[in-house]
């Protein structure tokens, strides 16, 4: 070798050392380096009616009623009674109520080699253009406290030379701005001068937030679905000029039952759980750290030029498997595993999740749920030998006017298109691979919450007439058979002078390819509207017994 060049060759590589060197150790000293996030917001931020007690109700979140003594914690939580941590604590519920920093901490420790901190300031019925104005704050004055709190808190880590880095902005508000004309026009205005003073008062230029969707499940989603859209208009105009501001998706969550029709304003415990969840999966796929494991279908599973039934699952809170557990599946373990001999396509959570392509049916749900699927795909297979796949579209957010084609006021909303864009897609796909396709029925489940409040269940009926008459013409097949399951509606003396059942009965009555599949003969359950796992389970056997029953 030339002396030259040999002299270059161990420079090289004495650079390549020392470059080695300094990056493992530079990675050595991040890795230690405190990641603080910061929680802000209103009463679906504090965790308002939530229960620490029913936590263990939830299988995937066990263990998060006890302390993380590995997360710090400093709160200020409350509008005039506050609760205050004194200095830093161990990150635990505060005042028996579950907020979305518990799951978020775990999930993140869980998935990053450093230590984390959450720093929370959150009240109740405050607005973005009054008490967490930074200009002029009003009412109970949110900014300046916010601020201080903030400030005090990171003072104290500096006193104990401490290094940290502040990481992340979690914001989760607007229902009250939509309450008032002048705060709802102006929301997105506000929101992005309130992201510029937050940066400038921390000398933080870079720092990231993430924006919380208002949940469209609850009873606000419903009867303020315009001024809820107005919100979440100005929440979209941020983040999609904002470089630094990532909306996060929450509609998806569950949403707390409460008393008389069951609808109810906040997320309550399991919302919230999931609702940290939504924040930590957001953050993490901005440092390049995705949770998600792929699944892939290794062999497509069906022969040269053989017909494939396709089964198409649509529908809103137990189509998706809102209450649905994989930890609880006792004496249904086939379920768990996953069936490369059915191809399963899958858009739920109104896009939050889709799979990567087709995948073996199997669980695929966030936060380990599922849907009626896997006991419906089991009950045909054991019909149908291997010749099906499944393709499921669902949003557990949506009312059924979401589905229609004329929509509604709130259209980032609409579905519609979306769906029969869906329903293409993966006939396209599959006879692409050199398979006919026979669209064997849709197999829709009527919206849940649409059965409890008065105004949208009078409509339910029609609406749907609407979307099954639609989906025929723009799919061309005239004859497209649906099944429409529909569970006990709700059982109050508000709502029960509307004979939905009735209604519905009529529009299949006068349709011969849609079936009414009544779901009436479910397992007992503990809540109104939602089904938990025996019941989703029981609604996948009964949509294959009435869809064999009627072949």
């Amino acid at each position: 070798m030339h002396p030259t060049i040999h002299r270059l060759v161990l420079l090289t590589l004495l650079l390549n050392l020392l470059w080695g060197t300094a990056s493992s150790a530079s990675a050595q000293e991040d890795s230690e380096v405190l990641r603080v996030f910061i929680f802000a917001g209103q009463s679906n931020m504090v965790g308002s009616d939530s229960k620490v007690a029913d936590i263990r109700r939830f299988p995937p979140f066990a263990g998060l009623e006890r302390p993380q003594e590995e997360v710090q914690f400093s709160y200020c939580i409350g509008r005039e009674n506050k609760h205050r941590s004194e200095g830093w604590v161990p990150l635990a519920p505060v005042s028996d109520v579950v907020g979305p920093e518990l799951s978020f901490a775990r999930t993140v420790t869980r998935n990053i080699d450093a230590p984390v901190a959450v720093i929370k300031v959150a009240a109740g019925g405050t607005h973005l253009g009054g008490d967490w104005n930074p200009d002029d704050p009003s009412g109970f004055e949110m900014y300046p406290l916010a601020l201080s709190w903030v400030r005090s808190s990171l003072d104290a880590l500096d006193e104990r030379g401490i290094a940290y880095r502040i990481e992340g902005f979690m914001w989760h508000q607007g229902e009250n701005d939509m309450f008032d004309e002048g705060y709802m026009s102006a929301y997105g205005k506000n929101l992005a001068n309130f992201l510029a003073c937050w940066r400038r008062d921390l000398e933080q230029p870079d720092l990231h937030f993430f924006i919380g969707e208002l949940c469209t499940k609850t009873i606000w989603g419903m009867d303020l679905r315009p001024r809820m859209h107005a919100i979440s208009v100005g929440q979209r105009y941020v983040t999609e000029a904002d470089p630094l501001a990532d909306y996060v998706p929450t509609s998806h969550v569950g949403v707390e039952i409460g008393g008389g029709v069951g609808l109810h304003y906040h997320y309550g415990t399991l919302g919230q759980l999931e609702h940290g969840v939504a924040y930590a999966d957001a953050y993490l796929e901005k440092i390049g750290r995705p949770r998600r494991t792929k699944r892939p279908l290794a062999a497509w599973p069906y022969s040269e030029g053989s017909t494939v039934k396709l089964f198409v699952l649509a529908g809103h809170r137990n189509m998706e498997g809102e209450r649905a557990f994989v930890q609880e599946l006792e004496g249904k373990s086939a379920l768990l595993q996953d069936n490369a001999r059915i191809a399963y396509r899958y858009s739920v959570g109104g896009g939050y999740r889709t799979s990567d392509g087709w995948e073996p049916l199997g669980p695929a749900g966030f936060c380990d749920t599922f849907g009626p699927e896997l006991s419906l795909g089991a009950a045909l297979e054991r019909e149908l030998e291997g010749t099906i796949a499944i393709a499921k579209f669902t949003h557990s957010g949506s009312q059924i006017i979401d589905w229609t084609p004329e929509g509604s006021e709130a259209t980032s909303r609409n579905l519609y298109p979306s769906f029969v864009e869906f329903i293409q897609e993966s006939m396209q796909q599959i006879t692409d691979r050199g398979q006919k396709v026979e669209l064997a029925g849709v197999l829709y489940h009527v919206g849940e919450n649409d059965m409890s409040w008065g105004h949208f269940r009078k409509g339910a009926a029609a609406r749907l007439q609407s979307l099954v008459n639609q989906s025929r013409k723009d799919l061309d097949l005239p004859a497209l058979r649906w099944f429409v399951s529909q569970q006990p509606p709700t059982d109050d003396d508000g709502v029960n002078d509307i004979d939905v059942t009735a209604q519905i009965e009529e529009v299949a009555a006068a349709d011969p390819h849609l079936i009414h599949v009544k779901v009436f003969d479910l397992p007992p359950q503990e809540k109104k509207l939602v089904l938990d796992t025996k019941g989703v389970v029981a609604l996948g056997e009964w949509l294959a017994k009435a869809w064999l029953e009627n072949r």
